[in-house]
């Protein structure tokens, strides 16, 4: 051959080699909504987006669970893994060597045979015409950013996880102290109506009423204790605590739950980069992308693979002899392996491929859909549930004033006990739904910050 042929030969596998088999990929269009600019949502977009609470116990348990959770150490192990993958990938479009050395004599009945001593090494290289390899790469880099979004939804889940249990448990605790409060007040009652009906200034009825209203707010004030209990050991699960820690410790307290700062300003509208911010978005986008990247890969067992191979070393009869220059040997070889007949395997296997990306399109679009949906119930959530904490607030100023004026009328012999047990057990409901309430007013908050990402951008992912 000569050299006008080889070159021309080398340009046609320059130009194959350029050839990438399968759909690029593009970004689906979507329908948005019309967003505000990122500026408006800054305080979510902060690492530590807890912190906005003011609360230093809560930040010591957010730091706490980002180091030990297991299901985060799970995920991360998932994302060392992904790109494990990719590395693997990279290896393939690159030549392989291997050396092997041999020793040993031969013979039969008739002699001592010969002997004889190799050594060598060998290379093989796949030539990669139709990119079936550059779209493995493209898919296994696609599907690590993939799992490195998984864990930062794991993260931003977490850390939500720890703030909605902790104020929860505030919650019980203030639920607690009001239970706690108001049992010492019926307490009171029944001395006082013991000592009445001693004396027959009552009778039994308003005494074995008073005894089972107080009865009552003592369950009450046990179930509310088992609830905290088990609140405690959830959140000791979330921290990543050993089983004796989880018995043994209790979970530290820092501010009250009327005490933890509730933020002001809250934007009414969905920020307008609300799909880059979201890691779950992010996560579906990425399968897309490894999923568009497969069917190359898969379009490509369509057409020859041409492999190349050499080895060289030295081989002799005489061990000592066998790196003398005599005894250098060498060979390079090409094959070709193109489909015949599989029976149809390649089309079935390009029809999954095309399935497969239809199925992550779909995924990618119904996880689209659910980040606005949570975003605006959120939004309309975190509005709504002050409004309700408002209700509840004047509710409760309401009946603590009608408490009052009826123990004043009872005390004077003015009304009887059924109408202060009545007044009693309102003021005590509306105190329990006024605690509730403040919990749904911090929980609105942190389900935002959920909802619009916060504490993840595109940049550099969640928190590191």
């Amino acid at each position: 051959m000569n050299t006008k042929k080889i070159v021309s030969f080398g340009m046609v596998i320059a130009l194959l080699a350029g050839c990438m088999l399968g759909p690029n990929y593009k970004k689906p269009e979507e329908d948005l909504p019309a967003g505000a600019a990122a500026t408006d949502t800054k305080v979510f977009t902060q690492a530590k987006w807890w912190e906005v609470f003011e609360d230093p116990v809560l930040n010591a348990l957010e730091t706490e669970a980002l180091t030990y959770n297991y299901d985060l150490q799970a995920a991360v192990a998932r994302v060392d893994e992904a790109r494990a993958d990719v590395g693997v990938a990279r290896a393939d479009q690159l030549p392989s060597l291997s050396g092997s050395a041999s020793s040993g004599r031969e013979g039969n009945n008739a002699g001592s045979g010969e002997s004889g001593s190799t050594a060598g090494v060998s290379m093989s290289f796949e030539l990669d015409l139709w990119g079936k390899y550059r779209r493995l790469s493209e898919a296994a880099k696609a599907k690590l950013l993939a799992s490195q979004a998984a864990r930062d939804t794991v993260r931003l889940t977490l850390t939500a996880d720890v703030a909605n249990n902790y104020f929860n448990m505030l919650m019980l605790d203030e639920k607690i102290r009001i239970a706690t409060r108001t049992l010492e007040a019926r307490e009171e009652n029944v001395r006082v109506y013991e000592s009445r009906y001693k004396n027959g200034y009552c009778t039994e009825v308003d005494l074995r009423r008073v005894q089972a209203n107080k009865d009552s707010v003592q369950a009450q004030l046990q179930e509310l204790q088992l609830q905290r209990s088990k609140a405690e050991t959830a959140l000791s699960v979330l921290l990543g605590q050993s089983p004796r820690q989880m018995i043994e410790q209790n979970i530290p307290r820092g501010k009250t739950l009327n005490e933890v700062t509730l933020i002001p300003d809250v934007p009414a509208n969905l920020p307008s980069d609300l799909l880059q911010r979201r890691p779950d978005v992010r996560e579906a986008e990425g399968q897309l992308i490894a999923a568009n990247a497969d069917i190359g890969a898969a379009r490509a067992a369509y057409f020859p693979s041409i492999s190349l191979t050499a080895a060289t070393g030295f081989a002799s009869a005489a061990l000592g002899n066998l790196f003398s220059g005599a005894a250098g040997v060498w060979n390079a070889a090409a094959g070709v392996a193109a489909p015949i007949f599989e029976g149809g395997k390649i089309k079935a296997e390009n029809e999954k491929a095309e399935a497969q990306y239809r199925e992550q399109l779909a995924d990618y679009q119904k996880t689209v859909q659910l980040a606005f949906k949570e975003a605006f119930d959120a939004l309309n959530s975190n509005r709504m549930n002050r409004q309700i904490y408002d209700s509840y607030n004047n509710q409760t100023a309401a009946m603590q004033r009608s408490y009052d004026l009826t123990k004043k009328q009872e005390d004077a012999g003015l009304i009887g006990v059924t109408d202060l047990l009545d007044v009693e057990e309102n003021l005590l409901s509306s105190e329990m739904n006024l605690a509730g309430a403040r919990l749904n007013e911090l929980q609105a908050v942190v389900n935002l910050c959920k909802a619009l990402g916060g504490g993840w951008t595109e940049e550099s992912g969640f928190s590191k």
